[in-house]
């Protein structure tokens, strides 16, 4: 076996009287991709603060390249090699590709004065580590998800890491960039460098995964080598219950029932063109598409965001002028975005208030004053019906995991009983046990009649949840498939191939 590197052993942290870690042990190997796989509050974050030196352990040890630590400083964290690339990637967007990448350096030196040429230098030298092309001037909040992880990545090499740590670093990745990421991974192994990756995305792990630990519950529930571990019994080890996905019930979609939904010929510049559908009561109908198919812009534009250039929409059979998202919401569409933290959610606020924050003009009496009883009845009941793990409405959002983060969000629009819920990745960066929820929760609203418009790119999901599956490439829709006659592996093929090939 490889040179260890790091060892955390018998790692304990409680907060309050909630045990976060129960003397759990972590070790990395030179060279290696240790996947560390865990349900939301399974313990995997505070694990990366411990060894990271954000949090101090109550108990344990740790030993970094055979130095031992009580307790972990972040500078002593990075001067032992140690980098974490977050999600937000903890990077200037005003500033440029090459600012980014030298900053450090450059305040390193406690130089003074700006040398341009330095600085261009050393980006330089950082895009030739992981042989990657990107443009040094191209400010960094212009750039797509994928370009700005690079730059963290080159950052944390410039650093003189030694293990980088990379949480949940596919959330927001398309199929085809998270293989270009694992390309780059497989390249820094090359290197001797260590990678921690925290996820919870199963297929994802068997892929990448040199050796995988599973935590559960602040324990650690199994640490072996990735070859040959299947995603059932990971699945199994993270939640404790195996997730049934064979038993799938679907509600029968009645084809000669007059379609909810009919988009004729809809266009938005620079966004989509002369797209066309039906959605039927009862119906999950998937979109799917790489980034820049038009997917998110056309869900953006039904929910009055962007409202189209041309064409029509009807909803139950009469015109929808659909301009702003009040008139979506007028007639009955609920939209659940990508981005639940930044797009779907008050964190600040109570849990309760973020439910009902849709039924506002349905609470307040008739002397426009809100019913402070029936607000806590209707968030009360919502939190219970959507099943949102907390011991009070009263807590604030950010209190929650991601999963009843993501259960919240359904829960305001799912109360204001649409005919219409538009669901822009609903299971983006959520556990396994969490998605299964959620993928019942959408069956069980379609059941009861609604039309679900389910946006993704994760084929698992767009197979087990939808009775149709629409391919966007290049802003038009091109293909169209029935979930019986399509598998994982076609639809997989067929976003990859639309990623090569030109739109009609």
């Amino acid at each position: 076996m490889a040179e260890e590197i790091l060892r955390a052993e018998h790692i304990s942290k409680r907060f309050g009287g909630v045990i976060a870690l129960d003397a759990v042990s972590l070790s990395i190997h030179k060279g290696e991709t240790c996947c560390l796989v865990g349900e939301n509050g399974s313990g995997k974050s505070t694990m990366i603060k411990i060894i990271s030196g954000v949090y101090t352990p109550d108990e344990g040890d740790i030993y970094i390249n055979g130095h031992h630590y009580k307790r972990l400083t972040p500078i002593e964290a990075i001067r032992e090699g140690i980098q974490v690339i977050y999600q937000d990637f903890s990077l200037f967007p005003n500033l440029t590709v090459a600012e980014n990448i030298a900053i450090n350096e450059q305040l390193a030196s406690g130089k003074q004065s700006v040398n341009w040429k330095e600085i261009y230098e050393i980006a330089k030298e950082g895009l030739a580590k992981i042989n990657v092309s990107l443009p040094l001037d191209a400010v960094v909040e212009t750039l797509p998800t994928a370009d700005r992880q690079l730059i963290a990545i080159i950052k944390a090499l410039l650093a003189k890491a030694r293990i980088i740590i990379m949480d949940e670093p596919t959330t927001a990745l398309t199929q085809r960039e998270v293989q270009a990421l694992f390309r780059v991974i497989n390249e820094l192994k090359e290197q001797g460098l260590s990678i921690l990756f925290v996820s919870h995305k199963l297929n994802e792990v068997v892929e990448i995964a040199d050796r995988t630990v599973i935590f559960r519950n602040g324990q650690k529930v199994l640490d072996q080598e990735a070859r040959g571990l299947d995603i059932g019994t990971m699945a199994f080890c993270m939640t404790g219950r195996k997730l049934d996905t064979s038993a799938i019930v679907f509600s029968e979609v009645e084809e000669a029932a007059a379609p909810l939904l009919r988009v004729e010929n809809l266009t938005l510049a620079h966004g989509f063109f002369d797209v066309s559908f039906e959605l039927k009561p009862k119906e999950v109908l998937g979109i799917t598409g790489l980034l820049g198919s038009g997917r998110t812009e056309l869900a953006l534009s039904l929910f009055g965001v962007l409202p189209a250039d041309s064409g029509r929409i009807y909803i139950e059979g009469n015109e929808a002028k659909i301009r702003s998202i009040s008139d979506a919401a007028r007639y009955g569409v609920g939209y659940v975005p990508e981005d639940r933290v930044r797009e779907g959610l008050f964190l600040e606020q109570p849990i309760g208030d973020n439910v009902i924050v849709t039924l506002i003009d349905r609470l307040v009496t008739k002397l426009r004053l809100l019913n402070s009883k029936a607000k806590k009845e209707e968030a009360d009941r919502w939190i219970k019906q959507l099943e949102v793990k907390t011991p009070s409405g009263e807590l604030p959002a950010k209190s929650l995991s991601g999963g009843n983060q993501q259960r919240v969000v359904l829960a305001k629009w799912v109360a204001r009983s649409p005919k219409i819920l538009i669901l822009n990745g609903p299971t983006v960066g959520v556990d396994v046990g969490s998605k299964a929820e959620i993928h019942e929760l959408i069956r069980n609203l379609a059941g009861q009649g609604m039309g679900i418009l389910l946006i993704s790119d994760d084929i698992p999901e767009l197979i087990q949840t939808c009775h149709r599956i629409l391919l966007m490439r290049a802003g038009r829709i091109v293909k169209e498939f029935q979930r019986e006659e399509i598998t994982e592996q076609a639809l997989n093929a067929e976003l990859v191939a639309s990623a090569t090939t030109n739109a009609p």
